[in-house]
Parts: C-alpha cells; structure tokens; sequence
C-alpha cells in the first residue's frame, strides 16, 4: 500500500531509498512533461528524463513543509533548472531560426514605421502591421535580446530584478532566479511589457511609456505595482 507523500518525503529526506525510488516513479509523468518542453534541442528524450529525475532528487532534499507551498510546487522548477543548466552549459540551447527570422522583421518594421512617424511604434501598432500578437512579438525580442539579464540595472537606485531575490545558498538562489522567470511570466499583460521592456531590454521609462502608448507616470505605476507583486511572491 503506497504511502502519504508527506511520510514518503520525510523518510526520502532522511535517506530512505525505498522512498525515493517511489516518489520518482510516482511522480515519472511529471517529470516527462517537463521534460518534453526540451525536446529537440540535441538531446536524447532519455537523457533529458534523467535530468528532470536528478533535479527531482535535489527537491526532495531541499523541500520544507514550512516553506508554504505544495511540493509540486517546489519542485517544477528544480526539475527545469536542471534540464535548463545541462543544456545551457553543453551549448545546446540555440534560438530557432524562425524566431531570429521574426526577431529580424520586427527589427525592421520598427525602424521603418519610426522614420514614417517620427515616433517609436506602440506594441499594438507594430502587432497589426506584423500580424503578430503582442505576445509573439515579445516571445521573438526576448528571445534574441542580447543583453537579457536579471542582473542589468534600470532606476536612479541601480535596482536589479535579482533584488527581489532572497539571501542564501548559491543553490537556493539558482532555483529563485528560475523561479523569478516564471513569476514574471504570471503578471498581467500590461505589467509583463513593462518589466520586459524596463529590465531585460533596457530602455527608459520615458522610451518604453511611447512604445506602450501610455503616459511615463503610467509606466511608473506599473512597474512600481509588478515589482512589488515579485516582491510578495518571494
């Protein structure tokens, strides 16, 4: 008879490999969905299984019920953070083709509707132009920014994203930067484009208020509301 998963994972943290073996296996559909998400990027599906269960494994040691969440929860980005830096280090993780392709054409009709109108183009303008959605045009210049960093500074203060990012082992803090990246992916749209425009491209709360079509102050309050959400999540 199986056991609860909280008698599973207090005997697992303990060293119990009978319990390991069965929150793996258990937990085998998990794995491989993340998993999936890397397929095609050189590595046998396999291998990438494998690393999700090792990623697995280092959950298991690092959850604390005290931490607040369910365990799932915990360990969805240790099992990505491990996939995510094997491929990284091998080299294996490339932009697609069609994305630079796209990142190109975006590129383009910026410049070109910039010189027509003397202004920067809003997301929505260049969407319509490109019969893009606003979410396929972030995807493709995030994708190939070249200087995408949690760490680059923006505000009179030198604020990093990694500032809302807790104290702790360099392990730890691994897991909290995937973990920022995938908070950011949950705030709402408008707050997404600011953060994406304002820390991992860089520009001026002036530059990206004419991109979005709104007001400086505007951004202001956005993004101010969208770092102290990252801020509550952590």
């Amino acid at each position: 008879m199986s056991r609860p998963q909280e008698e599973q994972l207090r005997l697992a943290r303990s060293g119990d490999r009978e319990a390991k073996s069965q929150l793996v296996e258990e937990n085998a559909g998990l794995i491989w969905s993340i998993a999936r998400r890397y397929f095609g990027r050189g590595v046998d599906p396999e291998d990438l299984y494998q690393l999700g269960c090792l990623g697995f494994l280092k959950a298991i040691e690092g959850y604390d019920p005290a931490f607040g969440t369910q365990f799932s929860t915990y360990a969805v980005p240790k099992i990505a953070g491990e996939i995510r830096r094997f491929l990284r280090d091998d080299g294996a993780i490339k932009v697609s083709r069609s994305l630079k392709e796209r990142a190109a054409a975006i590129k383009m009709a910026r410049q070109r509707l910039t010189g027509q109108w003397n202004r920067e183009p809003t997301l929505s303008e260049l969407s319509r132009e490109l019969d893009l959605t606003v979410e396929e045009i972030a995807e493709a210049e995030t994708a190939t920014a070249a200087a995408e960093s949690i760490h680059r500074e923006s505000g009179e203060d030198g604020f990093t994203l990694e500032d809302v990012l807790t104290e702790g082992s360099m392990e730890e803090r691994l897991i909290e930067q995937i973990s920022l990246r995938e908070a950011i992916a949950k705030l709402p749209e408008r707050e997404r484009m600011v953060i994406d425009l304002r820390y991992f491209h860089g520009l001026t709360q002036e530059r990206a208020a004419r991109i979005l079509g709104v007001s400086q102050v505007q951004v202001s309050r956005i993004e101010k509301k969208a770092l102290q959400a990252l801020r509550t999540y952590f």
